[in-house]
């Protein structure tokens, strides 16, 4: 069974060139483009990671996060905020609820090694 992960992003070329990477090494994805609809779908599908950008529309990632935690069945599931502020909202995330913060733009070949250290690599058969 692939392991999935919920991409949270609210442009749309950023989720696509991420959905298209986590595909191509075997990963299950779902998208999401703003907070709210990241709960919805983490709720729906109960990823085994979530991709989360931090500024959004409609509920902010850090708001989704919170949200997204309190839920039991979702609260060991690692979040990474993904977020072009650098450190200026580093320990709010953290606080949130994420388990690490990562600059954008994403280094996409830094985006394999950072799902496998939270969701380990794929099952091979």
């Amino acid at each position: 069974m692939n392991k999935t992960i919920l991409v949270v992003e609210d442009y749309d070329d950023i989720r696509s060139m991420m959905r298209i990477l986590l595909e191509v090494h075997g990963y299950k994805v779902f998208e999401a483009s703003d907070g709210y609809e990241a709960v919805q779908m983490a709720r729906q599908h109960r990823p085994d990671m979530i991709l989360l950008d931090l500024a959004m529309p409609v509920m902010d990632g850090l708001e989704a996060a919170r949200e997204i935690r309190s839920h039991d069945y979702l609260a060991n599931t690692p979040i990474v905020a993904v977020t072009a502020y650098g450190d200026l909202y580093r320990d709010q995330a953290l606080s949130a609820g994420c388990n690490e913060v990562v600059a954008k733009p994403l280094d996409f070949e830094s985006l394999g090694p950072l799902v496998e250290k939270y969701i380990g690599g794929l099952e091979t058969i």
